[in-house]
């Protein structure tokens, strides 16, 4: 997901558009994806530790949003312009097919599940985020349209949360419940960014979160965890038709609420990790394979994992795997299946060649000027 980066002198304020990259943004999702590989290695543990449990609840109830909210936020300018097909095409499309053909065909050899379907309509573990982003972004050009796009996409996350007969087809059930999200960041502007990383919001971002976590811990015999998923109906989770409305309603200002203070945590200025902000998409996808691979193999089921000491072993380790996942060697040799080019598929569009042409003439103009 493309990000300017463009540090500004305070190392404060977000770059508002260009096209270097601003170190906040990518470091926010770096941040973000090392929360969604811990949270995934929590999965397997959390059953045997309230404490882990209220941890993997307040995690969870903020992670994707802020993923989502950013990939809303540069997703504002994307139009039906055939070189930004393309790009969706090519780097969302694509990436899909592939990896929801590969875990599917992971788990019939490592966990020795012949029986294991593959289908392109019936998103596999971490692959329902590649079709809610494909969807999400054909839609845009929608949402800068209607005048009050945020309510209009709240409304259809309600609907959604009591309309069992959606279906698990291309997960919509996540697509619609998260719609929101991405639409809040398609509206939001740089300086909203600036103004939650304020001082006196880091400051009340603290008693915020421990709040949180004390939440969490008393909820934890008390809430079924399927709601922060956002896959289900409320009947399907054995509640209410209403609590479906209340439930979307109530996350979403939770989740904007620890959203908001994890931002304000989050540095603006240059640090050992922000260029991995580039590649946190292949750390997303690829991570799962070792996820899986130990949920398959009986890696979680030794004692000494679920215990303290081996919880934050687990996490530590999955932060690391993560970020070595979104190195740029990494990058380098599964470029071809993440961002491939495929020229030969697509038509030579007759408004970029003309670009082109103009960008090589401002060139050789530039060229023929004496220094």
């Amino acid at each position: 997901m493309p990000s300017p980066r463009t540090k500004s002198r305070s190392g404060d304020r977000p770059a508002p558009s260009g096209r270097q990259r601003d170190a906040f943004f990518d470091n926010a999702k770096y941040l973000a994806i090392v929360l969604v590989a811990v949270g995934h290695a929590w999965e397997p543990l959390k059953g045997d530790s309230r404490v882990l449990e209220a941890a993997y609840t307040v995690v969870y109830s903020f992670h994707m949003p802020a993923f989502i909210i950013i990939s809303g936020f540069f997703s504002r300018s994307f139009d039906m312009r055939p070189d930004r097909l393309r790009r969706l095409i090519t780097g969302v499309a694509v990436p899909y097919i592939v990896f929801e053909t590969a875990y599917p065909l992971f788990r019939r050899v490592v966990d020795n599940a012949p029986e294991q379907e593959i289908s392109l309509l019936d998103p596999w573990y971490l692959t329902w985020f590649l079709v809610a982003l494909f969807v999400w972004r054909l839609t845009t050009p929608i949402w800068n349209a209607v005048r009050h796009p945020l309510p209009l996409a709240l409304g259809i996350a309600v609907l959604a949360s009591v309309t069992p007969g959606i279906g698990d087809d291309l997960d919509l059930q996540r697509v619609l419940q998260f719609l929101p999200y991405f639409v809040l960041g398609l509206c939001m502007k740089p300086e909203h960014f600036h103004l939650v990383r304020r001082r006196s919001v880091r400051i009340a971002a603290v008693p915020v979160f421990a709040a949180a976590l004390a939440f969490g811990w008393w909820a934890v015999p008390r809430m079924n965890t399927a709601w922060f998923y956002h896959r289900d109906a409320a009947q399907e989770l054995g509640a209410p038709w209403w609590a479906g409305p209340v439930m979307v309603l109530a996350m979403f200002g939770c989740s904007l609420l620890l959203t908001a203070c994890f931002f304000a945590w989050v540095p603006g200025r240059h640090l050992w990790f922000t260029a991995l902000g580039a590649g946190t998409l292949y750390g997303y996808l690829l991570h799962g394979f070792v996820v899986k691979a130990g949920d398959y193999q009986g890696w979680f089921d030794h004692s000494v994992l679920h215990r303290p000491l081996g919880e934050i072993a687990v996490s530590v380790l999955a932060a690391v795997l993560v970020t070595l996942l979104c190195t740029a060697p990494v990058r380098r040799v599964f470029r071809f299946v993440m961002e491939p080019r495929m020229e030969w598929a697509f038509k030579r569009d007759a408004a970029e060649q003309a670009r082109e042409r103009q960008r090589q003439q401002k060139r050789e103009t530039r060229e023929k000027v004496p220094a």
